[in-house]
C-alpha cells in the first residue's frame, strides 16, 4: 500500500492507498483523480517527538484502523517543516522498512513552476495544484486554510503561476486574544447574526466575516487578473481545502468546491508519475 504522509506546520495527515491503485493509468486521463482512499489520519504535528514515539503513534493508528505497518510498501512525503524531515526519514525505514519519496526538487511533479525561484514553493502547495488541475483540466486556484492560508493560480496549460500567503484564521483569533487585554479567547465559528450585542458575538462576526471579505478579496482580483490574461472565456476553478476550509466556503461567493483530501490525492499522483518517469529511464539503461 502507499502512505501518504503531509506534514504542515501544525497538523500532519496521513492517507493511505491500495498498491495496485486504478489511478495508474496513463497521465492526462481524468480517471487518475478518482480517489480510492482506504484510510487516513490526521494528528498534531509532532516537532518535539522522537522518531520512536512518533512511530508508536502511527503504529497505533494502524492497529486502530484494522491494519498493519507491513502492508505499506510505498511512502511519499511533503514537508514544510525541514527540521523533521530527519526524524521521518527514520520512521519510514525504521517502522516502514521503506525509503521514502520526499516532494523535493528532482521530483516529477508534471507542473511547470513559473515563479522567480522555484525551490521556495511549498510542496504542500505545489502537489495541490497537481491535484486541482488533473481534477478540472483548467486554470484553477487553490486555497488552502491552514496555519497561514495559502493561495496558488494555475494557468490553463497546467502551469504553476504564483499566489499569496495570508494569516490564517486561528493565527488571526489568536492575535486578537493576546494583544487586546479585555478580549476574551472565542471559539471561531458562523455567528448567528451579523450585527453583534455582545463582545463575543462581535469578535466571532468580526472574526467570521471578515476572514471571508479577505479571501474573497484575493480570489475576486486573481479572477479578474486571470480573465485579462488568459481571455474572456477562460473558466477558472477555485478549491478550497485545509481544516477552516468548510466554515468559510459557506459563507464564500467565489470558493466552488471544498476537497478536504486534495493534498493527498497530490501527493499520490506526483507520487505515481515519479515512478513512472523512473520506470521509463530503467528501461531506457543499457543491459
Amino acid at each position: 500500500m502507499l502512505l501518504a504522509i503531509d506534514v504542515g506546520n501544525s497538523n500532519t495527515v496521513l492517507g493511505l492507498y491500495p498498491a495496485n491503485s486504478p489511478a495508474a493509468v496513463a497521465e492526462g486521463s481524468t480517471a487518475r483523480y478518482g480517489s480510492d482512499l482506504v484510510g487516513h489520519w490526521r494528528i498534531s504535528t509532532p516537532e518535539s517527538r522522537t522518531s520512536d514515539e512518533f512511530g508508536m503513534i502511527l503504529r497505533s493508528l494502524f492497529e486502530l484502523g484494522g491494519g498493519k505497518m507491513s502492508d505499506v510498501t510505498a511512502i511519499v512525503i511533503s514537508s514544510v517543516v525541514p527540521p523533521l524531515d530527519s526524524t521521518l526519514r527514520h520512521v519510514c525505514e525504521h517502522f516502514f522498512k521503506v525509503r521514502p519519496v520526499f516532494i523535493e526538487p528532482g521530483v516529477k511533479t508534471g507542473l511547470p513552476v513559473l515563479t522567480d525561484n522555484p525551490a521556495e514553493v511549498g510542496a504542500d502547495r505545489i502537489v495541490n495544484c497537481v491535484a486541482g488541475f488533473e481534477r478540472f483540466k483548467t486554470a484553477c486556484i487553490i486555497v488552502d486554510m491552514g496555519t497561514a492560508t495559502t493561495f496558488d493560480v494555475v494557468s490553463p496549460r497546467g502551469e504553476y503561476l504564483g499566489g499569496a500567503i495570508a494569516p490564517g484564521l486561528g493565527i488571526s483569533a489568536d492575535a486578537l486574544f493576546t494583544r487586546a487585554a479585555r478580549l476574551p479567547r472565542v471559539d471561531v465559528k458562523k455567528p448567528a447574526k451579523v450585527i453583534g450585542t455582545n463582545t463575543t458575538d462581535h469578535m466571532q462576526i468580526g472574526l467570521y466575516y471578515g476572514y471571508i471579505g479577505l479571501v474573497d478579496g484575493i480570489l475576486e482580483r486573481m479572477i479578474e487578473r486571470m480573465i485579462l490574461d488568459h481571455g474572456p472565456e477562460t473558466k477558472v476553478a477555485t478549491i478550497a481545502t485545509g481544516g477552516l476550509a468548510k466554515l468559510i466556503a459557506g459563507g464564500s461567493r467565489y470558493i466552488e468546491i471544498v476537497d478536504d483530501n486534495l493534498t493527498l490525492t497530490g501527493l499520490r499522483l506526483v507520487y505515481e508519475r515519479h515512478m513512472e518517469r523512473q520506470e521509463k529511464q530503467h528501461r531506457r539503461r543499457p543491459a
